[in-house]
């Protein structure tokens, strides 16, 4: 892949294009994205997404950064757990997502501690060494430059502040490969279409997962963009990782 090409789910396209087919996506999904996300899962997210939390070190008062937000399913869970002293940004570059989560967080009564920016992962609009935390979440897939994107999360985090990318990943039970494939490229297109109406976004969103870093490849990013201990665990037999690593 050249330097002015990138993925756009099995498609080679111009990378200055990803950011806005990715957006096109996103902005398509927004409405039915947190339906769509129980029923491609069995509800299963909603479990990663809590160990994820439940994981990761977070303590009263803390400031974390959400990148990638969508509609706030860890930002809700990050502002709980930081309570009143604390601080828990919501981000996503796209404007709908980033509306939903807004709307989402009213209506479930989270206000005062968390507060939502539009913001490009790759370019954090954020002094340095200014947070505790930060996480992606089914985010970093998307990002056009994964590197600068994992290099601005070092940048931002204080001296001993953490990382966590929870991530789809490379299936590591063999049985599982070719059901989990079957479901990705058959099963979950249909679904977007009969719900989302937009099968063509569910299919790029199957394919963005296996153009996406494996468990291996993407511990060694995160070691290039500086951090240090860094590590993954596997869920669901690797169809899910989450990613970790510290600032020193």
């Amino acid at each position: 892949m050249s330097d002015d090409k990138t993925h756009f789910g099995y498609r080679e396209v111009p990378a200055a294009d990803k950011a806005k087919l990715v957006g096109e996506v996103f902005t398509s999904v927004a409405g039915k994205y947190d339906l769509m996300n129980d029923l491609m899962s069995l509800g299963v997210h909603r479990l990663w997404k809590r160990h994820f939390v439940a994981t990761s070190g977070v303590r009263g008062g803390d400031r974390v950064l959400d990148l990638a937000g969508g509609t706030g399913d860890i930002a809700i869970l990050m502002a709980r757990a930081v309570g009143k002293k604390g601080q828990v940004l919501l981000t996503d570059i796209n404007a709908a997502m980033l509306n939903a989560g807004r709307d989402r967080l009213l209506d479930e009564g989270v206000t005062g501690n968390v507060d939502c920016v539009q913001v490009d992962a790759q370019a954090i609009p954020l002094p340095d060494r200014c947070v505790d935390l930060v996480t992606i979440a089914f985010g970093l897939r998307n990002v056009t430059d994964k590197d600068a994107a994992l290099r601005e999360m070092y940048r931002v985090l204080k001296p001993g502040g953490r990382a966590l990318v929870l991530e789809f990943s490379q299936v590591q039970i063999a049985p599982l490969k070719p059901l989990y494939d079957l479901y990705s490229f058959q099963v979950l297109p249909r679904i977007g279409g009969i719900i989302a109406r937009d099968e063509p976004s569910y299919r790029y969103l199957a394919e963005s997962i296996r153009k996406h870093p494996d468990q291996d490849t993407l511990k060694a990013m995160l070691e290039s963009a500086g951090f240090a201990r860094a590590g993954y665990r596997n869920l669901s037999g690797g169809i899910v990782a989450i990613h970790s690593g510290y600032r020193v």
